[in-house]
């Protein structure tokens, strides 16, 4: 094994300080003026109050409906304090019921499988449930989410698993029956997380009805925002923050916490100094960088600076016309992957916080090491071996390094896309365009333009000639990207989220077979075949685990970092202060 180089002498270094002169120059780290001039520690006569801040500025707040604006960042952690559902995860895994006295499941009867195959699941709404104007929660409601989030006419809504799901009944106003067309293992988190929250009939109802083109353009998604959660909207003003009230009617009981004052700070240099600063004490979800999160922690007296593993960086291919063309090729898209470096990436960028990404599974999973020491196709860091792969594809180098190709068309060059949203995805972009020309490859990197409207980033996106780095969350949650079905195409818009547009029969197989599978041996079989023909045929290009510092003051007491299945607001009743 070869000795391996200390990060600090890393070529990558050299790479990432290339990429920073060719950046725009970024400002100062100087504190922004806050939306209000009350420090954090106080508020109301006798109440507890929290200045937290996410590195985005949403226009809506939905985490689903945000998704064309690229401005999700917190937002995954704040829609939860205002909206809840039938249930949620708790950071363990665990599905815990919130509006609904219990989770469907076969052992109290709530979840039912026929013999014809097809299923029922059963929710019962607790006494007292209501919308934060007062108007109790009925089944209704859920009646009418399932009919928007199923509608074709508003794809922004879409979910590959819905197709599963046959109606969904009112027998009563505290009953919501499920009807299923087929076995389906996560029918019991129906109306809960990212499966249809639920939407007040009462307000969007008739907008539904009579201008359904309209729905998403109500002030109900911003300033009108009315939900179910722990906390409600007092004020929400864009570009600066949302003001939220502890919400005292809320079914579960009344939050410690009087208000928690949401600040949007995008850029990360501002959002560390307000942090130093002492204007915000608290980040929600992804935000600062794992080197700024070490440099807070060495400075910042007033709080702690935990880091959580999270999500995974990862490099999609074109799979429809790409170029080259030879990016449809397994063995090019393995001297690729093989000529990377990622434990250097990791030690590099991450210092060390994380690990290597070998498959689509999150590490905390309780199978995951049985799948990946089963199933999992590694490649290791092995230049020789890529530059054997891309030879015998019929390249060949010419004096100054370069592979030409075959037909004498010019040198191998590969493009490689990357947001600018998280600064360290484009690090990652850079330091992974560097090990590619190092093995012959000319690499154009392109750094995607923040100019972009929501409507046109998915055509940009899915029309890309090469690759797109980019970080998404993986695990089960994420087996709907992976459908035929969800490949952005012009027929639907380009609102799939498969980014790799990856088509094969036979993964659309395997993840029907697994969402069929109640049996929990069985079903982590299913897991392991899907993760091998991932790993085998590099429908996606895994890079390493990212690390999320969060920010929380001496003062919070029962904040937790988030995990594969809840963020941190999966508790957020018992958050308080000293």
């Amino acid at each position: 094994m070869a000795t391996r180089r200390r990060p600090q002498r890393s070529w990558v270094l050299l790479a990432l300080l290339c990429a920073a002169c060719s950046a725009a120059p970024t400002a100062p780290p100087t504190a922004i003026a806050p939306a209000d001039q009350t420090p954090p520690a106080s508020g109301p006569a006798g109440g507890k109050r929290v200045t937290a801040a996410i590195m985005s500025e949403p226009t809506v707040l939905s985490w689903k409906l945000s998704e064309l604006d690229n401005l999700r960042a917190g937002l995954d952690t704040l829609e939860p304090l205002i909206l809840v559902g039938m249930s949620a995860a708790d950071n363990q895994g665990v599905l815990r019921p919130l509006l609904a006295e219990a989770v469907p499941s076969t052992d109290n009867g709530l979840w039912q499988v026929n013999a014809d195959g097809t299923m029922e699941t059963t929710w019962h709404l607790r006494e007292g449930a209501q919308w934060h104007d007062g108007t109790p929660v009925t089944a209704a409601d859920f009646v009418f989410t399932a009919a928007v989030v199923r509608d074709p006419e508003l794809p922004a809504f879409r979910d590959a698993r819905y197709r599963f799901l046959d109606r969904v009944d009112a027998p009563d106003p505290r009953t919501v029956v499920a009807h299923w067309q087929q076995l389906f293992v996560e029918a019991d988190a129906m109306f809960g997380g990212d499966l249809a929250l639920p939407r007040p009939q009462h307000i969007l109802g008739s907008t539904y009805a009579d201008a359904k083109a309209a729905l998403l353009e109500q002030p109900y998604w911003n300033e009108q925002f009315v939900g179910t959660g722990p906390f409600k909207v007092v004020t929400f003003e864009r570009g600066s923050h949302v003001l939220l009230a502890a919400n005292e009617a809320y079914v579960r009981g009344r939050p410690k916490l009087d208000q928690i004052d949401v600040r949007f700070i995008v850029d990360s240099n501002a959002l560390v100094a307000n942090v130093l600063a002492g204007v915000v004490e608290l980040t929600l979800g992804r935000s600062i960088s794992v080197e700024q999160g070490l440099d807070v922690r060495a400075r910042w007296h007033d709080g702690q600076v935990p880091v959580a593993p999270v999500n995974f960086l990862r490099l999609f291919p074109q799979f429809i016309d790409p170029t080259p063309a030879v990016e449809s090729s397994l063995d090019y898209r393995r001297a690729l992957l093989s000529g990377i470096d990622r434990q250097e990436m990791v030690d590099t960028l991450m210092y060390g916080t994380t690990t290597v990404a070998h498959s689509f599974m999150d590490p905390g999973q309780a199978a995951y090491q049985e799948i990946e020491d089963r199933q999992v196709v590694r490649y290791a860091y092995d230049p020789r071996k890529a530059a054997q792969l891309i030879e015998n594809l019929g390249y060949t180098k010419d004096a100054s390094g370069f592979y030409q190709a075959p037909d004498g068309s010019g040198p191998l060059t590969q493009t490689v896309l990357v947001s600018a949203s998280q600064e360290i995805n484009v690090k990652s972009m850079y330091a992974v365009a560097e090990y590619w020309q190092r093995l012959g490859i000319a690499v154009n990197p392109v750094v995607e333009p923040t100019q972009l409207s929501g409507s046109e980033r998915p055509v940009y996106e899915a029309t890309r000639p090469g690759f797109f780095l980019t970080r998404q969350g993986g695990d089960t949650a994420n087996f709907p990207r992976l459908y035929s079905s969800e490949v952005p195409l012009p027929s639907n818009n380009y609102r799939g989220s498969n980014l790799a547009r990856y088509q094969s029969p036979e993964l659309d197989s395997l993840l029907d077979r697994y969402y069929v599978t109640i049996p929990l041996p069985e079903r982590t079989e299913l897991i392991g075949q899907i993760i091998h023909h991932l790993s085998d045929q590099l429908v996606l290009l895994p890079l390493y685990y990212g690390a999320e510092p969060i920010v929380v003051g001496n003062r919070i007491q029962h904040m937790t970092t988030r995990s594969a299945k809840a963020t941190q607001a999966w508790n957020a009743t018992d958050w308080d202060v000293q």
